[in-house]
């Protein structure tokens, strides 16, 4: 009798031991699966979009209200409509949307200061400010930049003048920059001096047709043998 529970003991042991062993076999297959699937899933997503554009909208759930087409031809044709505009277009890309307005060639910098005041109001008119162009509950909203110039060639305008008035999203009011004016008058006299001092030299050295080679100027048309040295023939001495 003592016999037969010691076996019967014995089994149980040995089948709660295999129970132990199969439930800690299953829980590790389980744990190596999971993170194997997930690898396997990413492998195989990567291979079937390869060759695909990733497209994404780093705007999304921002810029809400969104600016219309008809928001822009309206603040196009108020701003050619504004004395002393010649030409107008506007302007928007990643979102920002900027005014530009030629006005005359020999108008002040007042008067660009003054027009660039007046195309914000009228931009203003169509676009509210504290909608469109403030950041409101962390969400991104527009930027607007208005551009107001005599010319869009330095170089060959008389009088140049080039006003950027400009209100970001994080900017309560909108400022102004007078661009055609350097911040530095002295330093930026002291750059064209150099560049100009730079460019007379070059063109002294086109002029006289000379190369300057270890310190000696020779002409530009010489004929230089194999070596370096300036005219004779090439050739063995017999």
């Amino acid at each position: 009798m003592t016999q037969l529970k010691k076996k019967r003991v014995r089994k149980s042991k040995v089948r709660r031991g295999e129970i132990r062993t199969l439930v800690v076999f299953w829980v590790c297959l389980l744990l190596l699966l999971i993170p194997a699937s997930f690898m396997a899933w990413m492998l195989i997503s990567a291979a079937l979009d390869t060759g695909s554009p990733i497209i994404g909208d780093r705007y999304k759930g921002d810029l809400d209200p969104a600016i219309t087409k008809t928001d822009l031809d309206s603040i196009a044709a108020n701003t050619k409509n504004i004395s002393g505009v010649e030409d107008s277009f506007v302007n928007l890309a990643t979102a920002t949307l900027r005014v530009y307005a030629d006005i005359d060639d020999n108008a002040s910098v007042d008067t660009a200061k003054s027009t660039a005041t007046r195309v914000y109001n009228e931009v203003t008119s169509v676009l509210s400010p504290s909608v469109y162009f403030t950041q409101s509950d962390g969400k991104k909203m527009y930027d607007l930049e208005i551009h107001v110039f005599t010319s869009n060639d330095r170089e060959k305008a008389s009088n140049f003048v080039y006003v950027i008035e400009t209100k970001t999203s994080s900017m309560e009011q909108p400022i102004q920059q007078v661009v055609s004016e350097p911040l530095d008058a002295a330093l930026a006299q002291r750059l064209r001096d150099e560049m100009n001092g730079v460019e007379t030299e070059l063109d002294q050295i086109e002029d006289e047709g000379e190369i300057s080679l270890s310190g000696e100027t020779i002409p530009e048309d010489a004929e230089l043998t194999e070596g370096g040295e300036e005219g004779g023939e090439t050739g063995e001495n017999n």
